[in-house]
């Protein structure tokens, strides 16, 4: 089954970061920052199974050059907090050969680059030795501005300040699934990928929780379950035993509600019979009730009528009708207090995984400052592995 996956990074100075770094490591090539000196050396690097530059059509020669590239990138900015580049991460699908998944990713990058007109490095890179054997997948690496003849021009309209990136974004999205689709039906596979949430493919499961490297590099190594997961399991059981409590109480006042419409029902057609004139309810006409005729009609309907034991039984009925309207309210509110708690529930989850996700990003910016710093030493032709990236 194909996996579906798209995240989009900037590339900014604010975090330490810079195009030519990112460009030598994704690539596994070798990049001198003619900004700072520095020499980003990642040759020895593993996993690397191509890197391709795309351009828009009738862009010039210079830019095929990856380091005359991201220098001319990393030039255009002035500020220090500049976003120099910005990177889509793509899963390929493991179902197709290892020419297809190229060829899709460099076709999604054609399309990026003409119709913004801007440089794309497209490195594919295979799965890790210790992790999931199906993880294909390509880092693409976008420039902010357009391709000139003589460097890097404009802002794409897509950096330019005021627009909705949640847009954007979910354009990206829907385009990749769509050429991923395209691919694998060309190819006779019946997998499809689909960019929309399960909430909007109508899909009732909890969406799984990325581990994080730390996380999964500790399974790896020991086989064993992380905290991690632990706890992401233990809140998605209190997740679903919320829900049922919900449930439960939900169906209890539907059937509360049915039979307090049915006991209504059944109270007013009494209470309408019960109130009829006792003449007209025997068909007499008020005006002539005491007609020698009449007489014995009315006194056969007031022999009739209920017998004080049955009114009092009729009495009770309506009390009991009234214990059930109470106890209906007292169902009521507590559906609504139920409610209110899983609302409460979600919104401390949502909190939760919003302080996750900050926890991740201040150790991601906590390695891009080792890494800054690690700069600012003598400068010196350095060759390591890089930060930790995904491969």
């Amino acid at each position: 089954m194909a996996i579906y996956h798209l995240s989009v990074k900037a590339i900014s100075r604010s975090a330490g970061r810079s195009a030519t770094a990112a460009a030598a490591y994704r690539a596994g090539c070798k990049i001198t920052d003619e900004r700072t000196g520095d020499i980003h050396d990642y040759t020895r690097k593993g996993g690397v199974e191509s890197a391709d530059i795309v351009l828009p059509e009738g862009a010039p020669e210079w830019a095929t050059n990856r380091a005359k590239l991201w220098n001319a990138a990393e030039l255009a900015e002035k500020r220090k907090d500049a976003c120099v580049a910005r990177e889509f991460e793509v899963a390929l699908p493991s179902e197709l050969s290892t020419a297809e998944r190229r060829r899709l990713a460099l076709d999604f990058a054609k399309d990026m680059a003409n119709r913004e007109g801007c440089a794309v490095d497209v490195a594919i890179h295979t799965p890790g030795k210790e992790g999931d054997n199906r993880n294909h997948h390509a880092h693409i690496l976008r420039t902010t501005r357009k391709v000139d003849a003589d460097g890097m021009g404009a802002k794409l309209d897509t950096e330019k300040a005021g627009r909705k990136r949640s847009e954007d974004l979910e354009a990206v999205r829907a385009r990749w699934a769509d050429m991923t689709n395209e691919r694998l039906r060309e190819n006779g596979i019946a997998a499809r990928i689909d960019h929309r949430s399960l909430e909007a493919q109508g899909i009732e499961r909890e969406p799984t929780k990325h581990l994080g490297p730390a996380a999964s590099g500790y399974e790896r190594r020991t086989g064993q379950p992380s905290d991690k997961r632990i706890q992401q399991e233990r809140e998605a059981v209190e997740r679903l035993t919320k829900a049922k409590e919900a449930g439960e109480l939900e169906r209890q006042s539907r059937q509360l509600d049915r039979s307090i419409i049915d006991l209504s029902g059944d109270l007013s057609a009494a209470k309408a019979e019960r109130d009829r004139p006792p003449v007209r309810a025997a068909g007499i006409d008020p005006r002539s009730q005491y007609h020698p005729d009449n007489i014995a009609k009315r006194q056969a309907l007031e022999a009739a009528r209920p017998a004080p034991e049955v009114r009092q039984a009729a009495a009770s009925g309506v009390a009991d009708f009234r214990a059930q309207f109470e106890a209906a309210k007292l169902a009521e509110a507590g559906k609504q207090q139920a409610r209110q708690a899983f609302e409460q529930f979600k919104a401390e989850q949502q909190a939760q995984q919003r302080q996750a996700e900050l926890a991740q990003e201040k150790a991601a910016q906590a390695l891009e400052k080792q890494e800054a710093e690690r700069k600012q030493q003598p400068k010196r032709e350095r060759g390591n592995d890089g930060p930790g990236w995904s491969r």
